[in-house]
């Protein structure tokens, strides 16, 4: 038994059943015993593998899509550039080397990243010693602010509603047999759910991401405030329909509900949610990253470094760039949203 499996069964036993949310804030950002706080996950060492740590090229895609969109804006001397969740610094160095050809760019930014790892943040400091670590988005500097958040959003505690009738019962858990499983509430009625009682039908699950508002309303604020841009990368749709809750264990399909403080857990993230909460700030067409990598000159930048290479290393840059663009892999799954400011164009690779 892991020590939050301990302490969440204690707690359920005392108070009663607790939501998803709850479980997964307990098991992935409790401060001592968390997922996040006690490993780096990242790599083949790890449990799962985000895509700065596939190839280099995401990173530096992202890079030159900010540094246009900072020169579109009419390149202010002094900005924010800002990530979410950094992992260990690798999208963030990527994004500085691939910029330092870009006039003024680097020399203009300011590195702040949020993070609240102790041990992410060791590795982050190993790439990027100039950055400052925020604990949230409410510390970083005001004026403009040009921010990545790839595979930042899917870690944010989800709560999930079965439809039932006019109502809905939340999905909670308890304990049965003394083990941790999922069962339903009460059915009752949530006024930030009303809306979904029009797309919706008996039965159906659908996901809501009680941090995401405030969040997102912190980041559209900044941007229709002072200018600058954010581009939003992972897995998810446009709107929140049916159970994408997941543990993922040595780059595995695992429980949820089993080793919680072990495994990875995520949801896929409502664009829609993300979209409507972004005001001042506009949002551009959710785009699937294969076509946003694709404008933005991947297969070109694949052949650039493929004619170096010869043997394992030509494989794997073959390899990277179908990982990340073919719609069999990360290409359809994962989406770009882009937050711009009112009267301007979003960063290249996505569409107003």
């Amino acid at each position: 038994m892991t020590a939050i499996e301990d302490q969440l069964r204690a707690r359920i036993a005392a108070t009663g059943p607790i939501s998803i949310a709850d479980y997964m804030a307990e098991a992935l950002m409790h401060p001592e015993h968390g997922y996040y706080a006690t490993r780096d996950p990242f790599g083949a060492a790890g449990d799962f593998i985000t895509a700065p740590e596939i190839s280099q090229m995401f990173g530096e895609l992202i890079g030159l899509s900010l540094a246009q969109s900072w020169r579109d804006q009419g390149a202010p001397p002094r900005f924010i550039l800002a990530e979410l969740g950094p992992g260990r610094g690798t999208l963030m160095a990527d994004i500085l080397r691939a910029t330092e050809g870009v006039a003024g760019f680097t020399d203009a930014a300011e590195v702040h990243l949020v993070e609240t790892s102790p041990e992410l943040r060791r590795a982050q400091a190993l790439r990027l010693p100039e950055a400052t670590w925020h604990d949230g988005i409410a510390s970083l500097p005001d004026g403009p602010i040009w921010l990545v958040a790839n595979e930042f959003f899917d870690a944010l505690p989800i709560r999930q509603f079965v439809r039932q009738g006019q109502g809905w019962r939340e999905r909670v858990v308890g304990l049965r047999s003394g083990q941790l499983l999922p069962g339903l509430g009460d059915q009752t009625t949530y006024g930030f759910l009303a809306h979904r009682l029009r797309d919706t039908l008996d039965g159906d699950l659908i996901e809501f991401c009680p941090a995401l508002p405030a969040l997102v309303q912190d980041i559209g604020r900044r941007i229709g405030a002072d200018g600058g841009a954010a581009l939003i990368t992972d897995y998810g749709d446009w709107r929140s329909l049916g159970d994408t809750f997941q543990a993922i264990r040595a780059h595995a399909a695992s429980d949820p509900f089993v080793d919680p403080g072990e495994v990875d857990l995520t949801a896929h993230v409502d664009f829609e949610a993300v979209a409507l909460s972004a005001a001042p700030a506009r949002f551009s067409k959710l785009t699937t990253q294969g076509v946003f990598l694709e404008r933005l000159g991947i297969t070109a930048r694949a052949r650039q470094l493929a004619s170096k290479l010869a043997g394992a290393e030509l494989e794997r840059v073959v390899l990277a760039h179908r990982r990340l663009t073919h719609p069999d892999e990360m290409g359809d799954l994962f989406k770009v949203l882009a937050l711009y400011p009112e009267g301007r164009l979003p960063p290249p690779g996505c569409d107003p």
